[in-house]
């Protein structure tokens, strides 16, 4: 599990939250350049398992690592310099409303060290091409849509060249179409060698993407066939 093939893994890991056991017994890694999902029933786990590996919360048991960074070891200094070498999606878009796409992306530059303007500007400009949204820096959100709004969000995960994105239903509030667009862009960062897990509710997505797929239940994370992840329908039931 600890292959050098591996953006991050965990071994024998138990996360608790509030002196509660949320998972334990979980063994899980995802490789360089993988899509893979990651889901489950409300409640059950999805999101502490998140936070774990961005280091809102601390691994309680067992190893693990996230982009070279022990999170058995982790220490609080650290969890800034991990989080740089993440990318987080998030549903509800999270950007600055009274800023342009430009400013959106700079705010988040500068804050994680980047001094150079013409860099800063060549990266924006950079990340917003891979997104599809070239020449569209000087809008404001407000002037986009839902789905534009949303590869402005992933341009901004991009923004540290990752090692690789976490995604938190990323589609959730895009209809279907729209959603199918933003995947189409997170499916693309995979192949170029940037590794995504995203967590969702969406079955419709996993079904005209599907990919690798872990699902949060019992207390735990377990592998799901790929042959049987959408028939039965009923093997995947969410609240």
């Amino acid at each position: 599990m600890e292959s050098t093939d591996n953006i991050f893994w965990i071994k024998n890991g138990e996360i608790s939250q509030g002196g509660t056991v949320v998972l334990s017994d979980v063994n899980i890694h995802l490789k360089k350049g993988e899509f893979v999902y990651l889901i489950g029933k409300t409640g059950a786990g999805k999101s502490s398992l998140l936070k774990t590996l961005y280091g809102e919360l601390p691994l309680a048991k067992g190893e693990g690592e996230v982009a070279d960074y022990k999170l058995h070891q982790l220490k609080r200094k650290e969890i800034p310099f991990l989080r740089r070498q993440l990318g987080i999606v998030f549903q509800d878009f999270q950007l600055l409303s009274d800023r342009t796409v430009y400013e959106n992306l700079y705010f988040v530059m500068r804050s994680t060290g980047w001094k150079n303007k013409a860099e800063i500007t060549k990266q924006a400009n950079d990340v917003l091409r891979l997104v599809g949204l070239d020449h569209q820096g000087v809008k404001m959100p407000h002037q986009l849509s839902g789905g534009e709004q949303q590869r402005v969000s992933i341009a901004r995960a991009l923004v540290n060249n990752p090692k690789f994105i976490l995604a938190d239903e990323p589609t959730g509030n895009l209809d279907p179409e729209t959603s199918r667009e933003v995947m189409a862009v997170l499916m693309a960062i995979a192949k170029e060698g940037t590794s995504v897990l995203m967590a969702t509710h969406d079955m419709s997505i996993m079904e005209q993407f599907p990919s690798r797929t872990m699902k949060v239940e019992n207390k735990t994370v377990v592998e799901l066939n790929p042959m049987n992840v959408f028939n039965p329908f009923e093997q995947v039931k969410f609240e």
